[in-house]
């Protein structure tokens, strides 16, 4: 099994680098691989709402990383999505890359487990989670938590190792995921599938 990490901070080994790194230590000590792809650094297209990945299969914006992680996500089993806070909300990079990551692949992601976590100096990490969990719930994925809120504090990846509460809270975020992968993992093996959809999706307009 297999973990996909996003880091969604323009500092490639930052605060929120290090908050995943505590994850994946705990992710493999449980026998799970996992892998951090940095997106936080480049530009990135914001969505367009063009609709021609609905034809193409991909967005049609290649610059960046969203089609390699699309892929990559259909290659593994749990999704973590980290984020700085920028003006109490989540970067713009992971923002717009998210837009674009589950409008043209969110089928590579569906039913299997998510998680946000969040980097903070001080404030803004709850409306940055909030706004990052919509992502999963909008797209059937189990949202994996932690013993308090995905969040850790520090102006530096130095300092964020001395929040011993928010490195346990990664720890503890790393050994719910592997638990439920492989809670998920022996459901399928004894033949549980994931839930039938409805033949149709509604979309309901409230103007009338």
């Amino acid at each position: 099994m297999k973990v996909l990490m996003l880091n969604g901070s323009p500092h490639k080994e930052g605060c929120t680098w290090r908050a995943l790194c505590e994850i994946a230590k705990e992710l493999e000590k449980e026998g799970i691989e996992s892998e951090i792809v940095h997106i936080g650094g480049q530009q990135v297209w914001g969505c367009m709402g063009c609709g021609a990945c609905g034809t193409l299969g991909k967005c049609v914006h290649d610059e960046d990383l969203v089609n390699t992680a699309v892929a990559k996500m259909k290659e593994c089993d749990g999704l973590i999505v980290g984020s700085p806070v920028h003006y109490a909300s989540a970067s713009g990079a992971i923002t717009s890359f998210l837009d674009r990551f589950f409008y043209c692949g969110g089928s590579a992601a569906a039913h299997k487990p998510g998680a946000a976590i969040a980097s903070a100096r001080r404030a803004g990490t709850t409306a940055t989670l909030d706004q990052l969990n919509k992502y999963f719930t909008f797209n059937q994925m189990p949202v994996v938590s932690s013993q308090y809120w995905n969040m850790v504090h520090g102006r530096s990846a130095e300092e964020t190792v001395q929040d011993e509460e928010g490195m346990q809270i990664m720890r503890t975020l790393g050994r719910n995921m592997a638990w439920l992968l492989k809670c998920i993992e022996a459901g399928r093996k004894a033949g549980i599938t994931v839930p039938e959809a409805e033949p149709e999706k509604k979309r309901t307009s409230f103007i009338r």
